[in-house]
């Protein structure tokens, strides 16, 4: 047994919550029971995910896609329905978009680029993560280890000359970071979905693409946030699973 104020003090402190600027209102969103028994964690925060985590006897869900997004949004309608079951059964909501990202430990860019196998060499652009192959493999190697790690089916853009040595990693919808990967050297940008705009440029610039998936490419910071609140305050946790297919 924990509180949610305890837990809420945890997160913002690991997580370093106002490290960098974002447009989610990062943080407990919403204030339910003081005392918690159990943690729901889901990529986001939808009617489905709230009423599963109360199905599953929490009191608290951590979430990377919260409901307050860096603006005044009246509580009605669908925002309205997802906060009232909030209240009506004491379950709090905390968001971590950018801040878990970019997390040097459980962020979900370090640790798809260890899932696929590379090793960390830094940082760039505003969130993104740069790692290296001990030895150079091809496109198609490296979309099988993206589908391994739980990406199924990765869309390719085989526009790089040759094998890959060096990938650019952002989790989720990151292909307004492109030109950043291009200039940092990186032979792969690996994100999660495309938009049609950065078509031409990956083939002009002549990179290879890889996208695993928006929620997909994001569920690997939220369940290790999961294992550290189990560790830190001997909890159950309890995992949302609720894909998008985007």
């Amino acid at each position: 047994m924990a509180t949610r104020t305890e837990i809420t003090a945890a997160l913002d402190e690991y997580l370093d919550i106002g490290v960098v600027a974002d447009a989610s209102l990062n943080g407990l969103q919403v204030e339910g029971a003081e005392e918690v028994s159990r943690i729901a964690l889901a990529v986001d925060a939808s009617q489905a995910t709230i009423e599963a985590a109360v199905d599953a006897d929490c009191q608290f869900i951590f979430v990377h896609h919260g409901l307050f997004w860096g603006q005044q949004v009246p509580l009605t309608g669908v925002v309205g329905q997802r906060v009232r079951t909030c209240f009506a059964d004491g379950l709090s909501v905390y968001a971590a978009h950018l801040p878990l990202d970019v997390h040097a430990e459980v962020g979900n860019n370090v640790l798809l680029a260890k899932r696929l196998g590379a090793r960390i060499d830094g940082t760039f652009g505003k969130i993104g993560v740069l790692a290296s192959f001990e030895e150079a493999t091809d496109i198609g190697s490296v979309a099988g280890r993206l589908a391994g790690a739980g990406c199924a089916e990765p869309l390719i853009w085989s526009f790089g000359d040759g094998e890959v040595g060096r990938i650019a990693v952002i989790t989720g919808r990151g292909c307004s970071e492109l030109d950043a990967a291009v200039d940092a050297g990186a032979d792969c940008f690996v994100t999660g979905e495309p938009v049609h705009e950065a078509y031409h440029a990956a083939r002009d610039h002549g990179i290879h693409c890889l996208f695993g998936g928006h929620y997909a490419t994001e569920t690997f910071g939220v369940r290790a946030i999961g294992d550290w609140l189990s560790e830190q305050f001997n909890i159950e946790t309890a995992w949302i699973e609720h894909p998008t297919g985007i």
